[in-house]
């Protein structure tokens, strides 16, 4: 498989990780004291950093580091708005659209010549 497109399935597979390790206890775990939440999303986070150190690592031979910041911010967008409207179950808001779009004016910078 070509690194950048390993590179971007790594990266989102970590997101995925990532953001439940965030957030998904602010659902669950809200009466639970902070430390257990801290703990539990410790253990899934340790998947989100098996799979982005080497997607960075990966990336990084096709991808300067700006641009791997960029497309990882993409993703995060990407991953984090369907957890927010169907796990989270908060309402769809006009700004995710302009963040949408002010992160697409970024890969346009980021990547142009």
């Amino acid at each position: 498989m070509k690194p950048a497109i390993l590179t971007l399935i790594l990266l989102t597979a970590s997101n995925v990780f990532m953001t439940f390790a965030w957030y998904a206890h602010l659902k669950h775990l809200n009466s639970k004291p902070w430390y257990i939440a801290a703990l539990l999303s410790w253990g899934i986070a340790l998947f989100e950093y098996l799979l982005q150190v080497p997607a960075n690592r990966i990336g990084y031979t096709v991808y300067s580091l700006p641009q791997l910041k960029i497309i990882q911010e993409c993703i995060t967008l990407v991953i984090f708005i369907p957890f927010v409207l169907f796990y989270m179950e908060q309402p769809l808001k006009w700004d995710y659209l302009w963040a949408g779009l002010c992160l697409m004016g970024a890969v346009y910078f980021i990547f142009r010549g």
